[in-house]
């Protein structure tokens, strides 16, 4: 029998256990334990917050621990528990992006300090101590087999899935009245915003798209950094004042009529390990631009452009292409329907249970 660990929380992996939760006929065990990881990051080993983590750590793994037969950690940062785990287990791995951070490749979203350290290599021990692992993309599979040293054949790619009941085209208009260029996620140095933010700069420069807006959904990020600021000063730097809308978190129904109503979706990050965003704004019959790196070429397939991340003239000479030309943006419309039919979660489902079978078989 496996068990699967649901995390509360609206994050792109947390969504991922809820709707597997939904779909799967299987024990459950309900936790905040990845909330609480990610509010602790970049605290100090020696604050009162980082003894109290230690103490709900060691209640959780003792949780565990008292399960009958295999647990399914959903998500890489789960990892960290395997380490002290006396059962078989399974685990999600979304991306590498903090392995990243970890070891120095780059500032994908923010460097860890000496603690994060700890439980970020805890994180990837753990990740190869498990009994068979499910990757979102080939591309966070080919990092595992190629950073981690994992074997391929211990890594089954199955593609995470979007909600078409939420996200289909919309007949509500969006709380704009003027054009609009749309960006949904955070604002991670890896979502690379501030090259979609110089592109958007050149496109201003024409009249021809002077009522154009860029509007930005999500949250900035975590507690980590102030990664708002670090946007905010870029905007600044391209007079783009009153440019750029914010509108943090809002409802699915909100961000469907978002999707259904912009000119365009883009995404130029420069690392995502599956990439929902792109899909959502497909299915809602929205044009999508991404970048060329990652998961995004597998995602996306040929229902969307493709540019590179670090060439910003490409970027604005691709976004004006969409704004002007009517017979590129249909086409797009009528492809990105298409491929994103391709990803649900019932299927999502259904091959978990495969590995959940595989994984049960190994161990009777």
């Amino acid at each position: 029998m496996v068990s699967l660990v649901v995390t509360l929380g609206s994050g792109a992996m947390d969504i991922y256990s809820q709707k597997l939760a939904e779909k799967l006929d299987v024990p459950k065990v309900y936790t905040d334990i990845y909330q609480r990881i990610a509010r602790r990051l970049n605290i100090s080993w020696l604050s009162r917050e980082a003894l109290k983590a230690i103490r709900e750590d060691w209640s959780f793994v003792k949780a565990l621990n008292k399960l009958n037969g295999i647990v399914h950690l959903p998500n890489q940062h789960l990892g960290r528990y395997g380490n002290f785990l006396k059962i078989p287990y399974i685990i999600t791995v979304h991306d590498l992006i903090r392995y990243f951070d970890l070891k120095g490749y780059g500032t994908y979203i923010h460097r860890p300090n000496f603690r994060d350290k700890f439980y970020l290599s805890l994180d990837y021990k753990g990740i190869k101590k498990a009994a068979r692992i499910i990757a979102v993309s080939q591309a966070t599979k080919n990092d595992l087999v190629h950073y981690l040293k994992i074997p391929g054949e211990q890594i089954k790619v199955i593609y995470a899935g979007i909600n078409h009941t939420v996200f289909k085209p919309s007949p509500h208009l969006s709380n704009f009245e003027y054009p609009y260029i749309l960006f949904v996620g955070s604002e991670h140095p890896r979502k690379n915003l501030p090259a979609l933010l110089r592109a958007f700069k050149r496109l201003k420069e024409q009249p021809s798209f002077k009522n154009l807006k860029l509007v930005k959904v999500g949250k900035a990020g975590g507690p980590e950094a102030d990664f708002r600021r670090q946007s905010t000063k870029v905007i600044n730097s391209l007079n783009l004042d009153g440019e750029v809308i914010f509108t943090e978190v809002i409802s699915k129904e909100d961000l469907r009529a978002y999707y259904s109503n912009a000119e365009c979706f883009v995404l130029p990050s420069l690392y995502e390990g599956f990439g929902f965003p792109p899909l959502e704004a497909m299915a809602c019959g929205c044009p999508v631009i991404t970048s060329d790196s990652s998961s995004l070429p597998e995602i996306v397939g040929e229902a969307a452009i493709k540019v590179s991340p670090h060439n910003i003239e490409g970027l604005a000479g691709t976004l004006e292409e969409i704004l002007t030309n009517r017979q590129l943006r249909e086409s797009l419309i009528a492809k990105g329907v298409g491929q994103a039919a391709k990803f649900s979660w019932e299927q999502t489902a259904e091959k978990t249970l495969e590995v959940y079978k595989e994984v049960e078989g190994s161990f009777s």
